[in-house]
């Protein structure tokens, strides 16, 4: 193929598309470049296998550590498990693609994503779904884009299209757009507590963005001489679907008007609606075509049930504006909740429940030592607030083995972090690490807003001192030809069978995380706007329900919390309290049973159940960081006597000698004469020396400063 360099602005800021260069053996590729951030993405199609009956993509997306000139760590040395975040940008390049490939297409079909090179100012997730469209329309495979996606961060008042690390860290927006010629087809972001209007003209801002994307991409093909293909659906014989559909149509139709609000109950009788057409089809005469046909696609009863359930659902809802069990369009399901539903060994649990889909949320408390190290290409080094999502089988009734998180789990544990982490305190007022896990117990449609709210009463429940409680809302979408419906908190079915997943989670203030999902080709400004609207009263009804159960923070955290104290020493003096080898911070462990975090600015956090262990270990890294000035008076302990004179400890961890020539006004003949291990003893610091010896004496101290020195003694104990 030719080589071709090409490139689009965005307010001074390249994006660069290169084909031809790279990967010649795939189907399609394009080195997409901002700044010094590259990715190369390659798309592959392969003949499909028999027996599929879906579209089997296969998105990945791949670090190598080189391209931020580093040496991976462990004990390989080379990249393994992929990070968490090549997992969600994996899931990000994913959402916006696979809606657009043909319905039909049934074709193995492989993206992968490689950052080559990073210049940890410019992400490469966004450029990877770009790149991944151009993949694809080069490799000729049926594709109903265009697609493209950007970045909108909120600078001060104004939004910037692709903004860098920096800006999204500073700002109170990080959002994510992918669209087609068609519409907005994909919506992922973070935001701190904005209104609704803000983000729908970040979201639109953002659109007009992507549709240069987009142009520039028919660009390029044009250039090339490459056409969008537009392969026809292979012709299939419908003898088979139409015996079905006859048989079906009526029965299912019946049972969706019952408007049944247990999903069980609805699902039992389509099953006994499916069982029937099985039987009638194997009553049939082996050469019955009908027959002859079912036994050719063993799939081909759930794949036309499953269509002629979603036509009629679907219908039901656009005519008649009535749900499958018998909610308005915009009617939440009846909401419950709890708080320390757990011992209180956990530090924190609450339980949220929405009709049939049930969440229990745990949080843990640990110290700075806890947090998450990151070893990714991205600036951020460490994580102190960790979300964790599980969706066992037995939640929808199903048995499976239990493997390690896949993508759906990592993304959905994503999604409720994102929520929740603007409302947390800062890490100045409560330094402690915090993990939150979120069990899905029963699942019947938004499980990860559910998280979210369970997540917000274990917090509370733990004593966090969130600055506001967060709540999150579902919203689906049934469109038939112009006839467009939102719906309101979606469950299962209106999940599997509609067009929108569109998740919507904020504060009474404000948004704090959206993701959107489609399964057309993308939609318009006003419906996406029209969602983000609706989902607001919904938010502030779950809300509400939620604060029944527990309206603000606890005052006390578990007992089995750890207690905390942050105290902050001379950077210069971190290697004497950790020592050599680090026998000096080990001590200190030992002796109090508190544990010790010291960071490179001298913040040095600690730990114990017990607060007094922590209190002790406090005074003794305080003792050991003072700076001692002659003249200074304290009260101490004698620790041991030589024939010359008395050690007395002065602070925990630093001691100074008496003189036997300075424990009196007199002549004193033997050191116990005067003092015995374990006296408290009042004496000023007469000198230090050069090599650091403390000298002190009994001499000369004023009877204020000795009551003084008292108080001080008591107060730190």
């Amino acid at each position: 193929m030719e080589e071709i360099d090409k490139s689009i602005s965005f307010d001074g800021r390249d994006i660069r598309l290169k084909v031809g260069l790279l990967a010649p053996q795939a189907g399609g590729s394009v080195l997409i470049q901002s700044g010094d951030t590259a990715v190369l993405v390659a798309a592959t199609r392969a003949a499909g296998r028999e027996g599929i009956d879906f579209l089997p993509l296969l998105v990945d997306y791949e670090e190598r550590m080189y391209a931020a000139g580093r040496i991976p760590g462990g004990f390989l040395r080379r990249e393994g498990r992929p990070p968490e975040k090549a997992t969600l940008t994996s899931r990000l390049i994913d959402r916006p693609l696979r809606p657009l490939f043909p319905g039909w297409l049934r074709d193995d079909i492989q993206v992968v994503a490689t950052t080559l090179s990073m210049d940890e100012r410019v992400p490469p997730d966004v450029l990877a779904v770009t790149g991944a469209s151009i993949a694809v329309l080069l490799a000729k495979i049926p594709f109903n884009g265009p697609m493209a996606a950007v970045r909108v961060g909120l600078v001060g008042d104004d939004f910037v299209i692709n903004p860098t690390y920096d800006e999204i860290e500073k700002g109170d927006l990080d959002l994510v757009v992918a669209g087609s010629p068609d519409g907005i087809i994909m919506v992922e972001a973070g935001a701190n507590q904005l209104p609704e209007s803000d983000v729908i003209e970040a979201i639109d801002f953002g659109y007009e963005a992507v549709l240069d994307l987009i142009q520039a991409q028919r660009d390029l093909l044009t250039e090339l001489g490459i056409e969008i293909v537009q392969e026809e659906p292979p012709e299939v014989d419908l003898t088979l679907e139409t015996f079905i559909r006859d048989r079906a149509t009526q029965p299912v139709k019946e049972i969706l008007a019952r408007f049944e609000p247990d999903k069980n109950v609805r699902d039992a009788a389509l099953d006994e609606v499916k069982a029937a057409i099985e039987q009638a089809i194997s009553e049939l005469a082996d050469e019955d075509p009908v027959k002859v046909a079912a036994t050719a696609e063993p799939k081909a009863l759930s794949t036309t049930f499953k269509d002629v359930t979603k036509l009629l659902m679907r219908r039901q809802v656009v005519e008649d504006n009535v749900r499958v069990d018998g909610r308005k369009l915009d009617e939440v399901r009846p909401i419950s909740c709890r708080v320390g539903v757990l011992p209180r060994r956990v530090h924190g649990s609450g339980l949220f429940n929405r009709g049939l889909t049930q969440v229990m949320s745990a949080v843990t408390l640990g110290t700075p030592g806890d947090a998450q190290e990151l070893d990714d290409l991205h600036p951020d080094e460490q994580k102190r607030y960790l979300h964790h999502y599980n969706f066992p089988p037995y939640s929808v009734g199903e048995t499976r083995p239990m493997r390690s998180p896949g993508r759906r789990e990592i993304g959905h544990g994503a999604l409720a972090e994102r929520a929740m982490v603007p409302i947390l305190p800062p890490k100045e007022d409560f330094p402690y690490v915090i993990r939150v896990v979120s069990e899905v117990l029963s699942s019947n449609g938004s499980t990860s807003m559910g998280s979210v709210s369970g997540s917000t009463l274990a917090l509370m429940d733990a004593g966090v001192p969130i600055t506001k409680p967060v709540s999150g809302a579902a919203m689906g979408l049934i469109k038939e030809g112009d006839e467009v419906r939102i719906l309101t908190d979606i469950q299962g079915i209106e999940d599997f069978l509609g067009d929108m997943d569109f998740k919507v989670a904020g504060t009474d203030t404000g948004i704090t995380a959206l993701q959107l999902d489609m399964k057309i080709s993308g939609l318009p400004m006003t419906v996406i706007a029209e969602a983000i609207n609706q989902a607001k009263p919904a938010r502030l009804h779950i809300l509400s329900k939620m604060l029944e159960a527990i309206d603000k923070p606890r005052v006390e955290m578990s007992p089995f919390a750890p207690r905390l104290m942050t105290i902050k020493i001379d950077p210069d003096l971190i290697g004497m309290i950790i020592g050599p080898g680090g026998k000096t911070i080990k001590g200190i462990t030992e002796e109090t049973g508190a544990k010790i975090d010291i960071e490179d600015d001298g913040t040095v956090t600690i730990s114990a159940i017990e607060g007094e262990k922590a209190k002790q270990a406090r005074n003794i890294i305080q003792g050991m960081t003072r700076r001692l000035n002659a003249g200074d008076v304290y009260a101490g302990r004698v620790t041991r006597i030589i024939p010359i004179g008395a050690f007395v400890e002065l602070l925990p961890g630093k001691e100074g000698m008496i003189h036997i020539s300075q424990l009196a006004d007199y002549r004193v003949g033997k050191v116990e004469d005067e003092v015995a291990v374990g006296d408290e003893v009042i004496v000023k610091v007469r000198e230090i020396d050069a090599r650091g010896r403390i000298n002190l004496t009994r001499l000369g101290i004023h009877p204020d400063e000795a009551a003084a020195a008292r108080e001080a003694a008591a107060l730190s104990s």
